[in-house]
């Protein structure tokens, strides 16, 4: 998750603040063309190519990104096999090569609609960095999603190193290892099958969920060479070497070397739900081919719009895309 306070307070207050806040927007120095919220691939790529085109951008991030644990990132081109900070920290840079662009680290406390069209955006300073209050007549909301993983005692030891949530990221690197599939949303089959592609030796456990794998797609991974196991987990265990085993609730150790995990997202825009963007069925912004949400003037770019999570190459593309729109829709 990038810029955005996930403890935000209610809207009503946040309106409140943001509407008096808009009056003190009243220097040049704090209106610009666009205001970023989120510097991930997708933020920095919408970012580097609207200063490009001359557009006055602020980026407004937390520094949080969800991809922290992840030590190694793929499928970048040119930059497979960089870690995600890295690749972040180069494209800031990029960004903040251009006379037009600035960068500013703060938690994002609201997003209201201004009287006449535009935005006022305000922001608490982190590390400091001072508050802000900023218009701009366009928002783009590139500040990702927020994950929890399977409540296991001990996952978190292992996210970003033997356990991983990317299986297009990722799998590469597990090719032949015994691997863990561990979730309970109804999308493991199909996940499971992306992840047999590099291994032969594949335990789906659900956890113990009646509903994350049917009694035919078990019929069918089984078919495949894929094991599922339904019993409660109780934990994953492991040594400096790495994952070693899943421990079951009744005491068995199933022994597996890495793996991958379902996350569940979700979408933390409440800074802007007083404006009434659409939402699709579980959460994420609802955008036309332009990135263009349902308000005019704001847009939404990334993990946050459908289909949700995609790789950091993915976001970066749909970033210039919406970018070229922005451009645009801002000429008239």
């Amino acid at each position: 998750m990038s810029g955005v306070d996930a403890g935000a307070s209610a809207p009503a207050a946040a309106t409140a603040a943001a509407t008096g806040a808009a009056a003190e927007v009243a220097s040049e120095a704090d209106r610009y063309d666009v205001v970023i919220i989120g510097g991930g691939p997708a933020g920095l790529s919408t970012g580097l190519n609207l200063v490009r085109a001359r557009r006055r951008v602020l980026i407004l991030d937390s520094n949080r990104p969800r991809h922290s644990a992840t030590l190694v990132s793929h499928g970048f081109l040119t930059r497979d096999g960089v870690s995600p900070l890295e690749l972040r920290a180069l494209g800031r840079e990029e960004f903040a090569g251009y006379p037009d662009a600035e960068f500013h680290q703060g938690l994002v406390g609201s997003v209201v609609a201004e009287t006449g069209g535009g935005f006022t955006v305000t922001s608490r300073g982190v590390r400091g960095s001072a508050d802000r209050s900023v218009s701009a007549p366009v928002v783009v909301l590139a500040s990702g999603l927020a994950e929890t993983l399977p409540a296991l005692p001990s996952i978190r030891a292992y996210y970003g190193t033997s356990l991983h949530s990317c299986i297009e990221c990722d799998a590469f690197e597990k090719s032949g290892q015994p691997l863990a599939l561990i979730g309970s949303t109804p999308d493991l089959a199909e996940r499971a099958l992306l992840i047999s592609q590099v291994t032969d030796d594949l335990i789906v456990f659900t956890g113990g969920s009646p509903d994350a794998v049917t009694a035919a797609e078990e019929a069918d991974l089984v078919a495949r060479g894929i094991a599922v196991e339904r019993r409660p987990l109780a934990d994953v265990v492991g040594d400096r070497s790495g994952l070693t085993g899943v421990q079951l609730e009744d005491g068995t150790l199933v022994p597996r070397t890495g793996g991958f995990v379902r996350p569940l997202w979700s979408v933390p825009v409440a800074f802007a739900e007083t404006l009434g963007f659409e939402q699709d069925g579980e959460g994420h912004i609802v955008v036309d081919g332009r990135g263009a949400t349902s308000v005019p003037g704001l847009y939404a770019v990334g993990d946050l719009t459908p289909p949700g999570p995609q790789q950091l190459i993915v976001a970066a593309g749909a970033g210039a895309r919406v970018a070229a729109a922005v451009n645009r829709a801002l000429i008239g």
